[in-house]
């Protein structure tokens, strides 16, 4: 016993410190302090690639109304590079882009990790969250970008094999490029085209046999910002398990993000039935798929937003008591005229539908309503599930050393959806953000990583 004394302390003194418990309404953002500086030091890096942050997520990052006044604020600061990665085409009713405007014509078939075309068999898809393969010769896929947007290099990723056809690329008054993707092995590859000059257009035209593309993206080398934005409206986390590694892996490889948001938990936080060992496993192994698929890329984990709801068939979808938030909401503008139609609504009503209509009903809330003028008698709360959600997300971060953001917190705790709605930064559904919001949310983030990177 003697001797198993001295044994057992030298064990504890070989063994790893024990990771710090991730506290505050931010931690490990040190992580993040040499892709910070990069981001400082963007605008004078002309001539070299862009610093690229690329966030994956739910209709949060799909909507772009953060992650769009992320971009904004990042670009005003060290300059433009690009709009970065994209789903390429238009591969559902409603889908934005903000900075440029994607085209599609008839002769392609849409392939997903969530809802529509998610059923199997189906082909690969990566980090986009979709696959568009042609299903004609002639079928022409297209970007224009504003002026803040223009590029000098496009990358395509497509699956090689021995069956797939060509495509030909168009950029600006550039040459054409043929793109062929037959190869006596099946893998994805991901090509890239540098222009001239910068450009403001591109056209994907499928040549021959059928292509399927898995994402596109575009850049401009002279230093400055990318915030690429890929999502699902209506996913989980274990949505963005389905993405192929192979596929994910050539595409982190051509793309070279400097840093991976990922920003999921709405979802899982309104689903019917929440199961909290379940979720911890899904964080967990995607976590440790990017940090083997991505390299040493640093990772930002964005907990759930403060979100509510007046659906009470939500009220005990986790142990716990849903947090209530007894208000009466108006309208910030009683008397204001009908809204204009609302693209990411639509987008989010029409992605819901689809997936209802293949029996994938999307674990998510309702799509936007329109607020009562009188106070609401239903009673508007928080799921249990979104702080078991957040509490995973923060346990987590700590033991695997993750930068954690707690969105929620900086929105000013429970129940703040219920304000932000209120003062017109949210929509009335009390989830999803109007631009004024992500805006907003945009300089609360920044604001805590500038702090980090001092």
């Amino acid at each position: 016993m003697k001797r198993a004394i001295p044994l057992l302390a030298a064990a504890a003194l070989a063994a790893p410190a024990a990771a710090a418990p991730c506290t505050g309404p931010a931690c490990n953002l040190d992580l993040l302090r040499p892709v910070l500086a990069r981001v400082a030091a963007a605008r004078g890096a002309r001539g070299s690639r862009p610093v690229h942050i690329l966030q994956i997520g739910d209709s949060h990052t799909a909507g772009d109304a953060v992650t769009g006044g992320w971009r904004e604020l990042l670009q005003a600061r060290g300059g433009s590079g690009g709009r970065g990665v994209l789903a390429a085409g238009r591969p559902y009713d409603g889908y934005l882009t903000r900075g440029v405007t994607a085209s599609m014509s008839p002769g392609w078939s849409i392939a997903a990790g969530f809802g529509r075309g998610s059923a199997s068999p189906r082909p690969a898809i990566g980090v986009s969250g979709f696959s568009l393969t042609s299903t004609r010769p002639g079928a022409t896929l297209g970007l224009v970008a504003e002026p803040n947007m223009m590029f000098n290099r496009v990358t395509i990723c497509a699956l090689a094999n021995p069956q797939a056809g060509a495509l030909i690329l168009r950029v600006g008054n550039e040459p054409e490029q043929r793109l062929d993707f037959d190869s006596p092995t099946a893998r994805p590859e991901c090509r890239t085209v540098e222009t001239s000059a910068p450009q403001s257009q591109l056209q994907v035209t499928a040549e021959d046999d059928p292509v399927t593309i898995t994402s596109w993206a575009t850049f401009r080398d002279d230093g400055g910002a990318v915030l690429s934005n890929v999502g699902i409206v209506g996913s989980q986390l274990v949505h963005f398990g389905r993405a192929d590694d192979a596929v994910v892996a050539e595409e982190l490889r051509a793309y070279r993000p400097d840093m991976i948001v990922l920003a999921f938990g709405t979802n899982e936080g309104f689903t019917p039935t929440f199961n909290a060992f379940s979720y911890e496993v899904t964080l967990r192994t995607q976590i440790g798929r990017l940090r083997r698929l991505a390299g040493n890329v640093p990772i930002l984990l964005l907990g759930a937003p403060d979100a509510l709801t007046r659906n009470t068939a939500l009220q005990a979808n986790a142990p716990g008591a849903p947090l209530d938030c007894r208000v009466s909401y108006r309208p910030a503008v009683a008397a204001a005229p009908p809204p204009a139609a609302d693209p990411f609504a639509d987008a989010i009503a029409g992605f819901a539908m689809q997936a209802r209509a293949e029996g994938e009903a999307p674990a998510a809330p309702p799509p936007a309503q329109p607020a009562p003028t009188p106070p609401s008698s239903r009673p508007l709360f928080a799921p249990p599930a979104l702080a078991q959600v957040r509490a995973i997300q923060r346990k987590i971060a700590g033991e695997l050393r993750v930068a954690y953001w707690d969105w929620q917190a900086r929105m000013g705790g429970g129940c703040a959806a219920a304000k932000w709605v209120a003062d017109g930064r949210m929509r009335g559904d009390f989830i999803h953000f109007k631009s004024q919001g992500g805006r907003d949310i945009a300089r609360l983030l920044q604001a805590d990583l500038d702090a980090a990177a001092r």
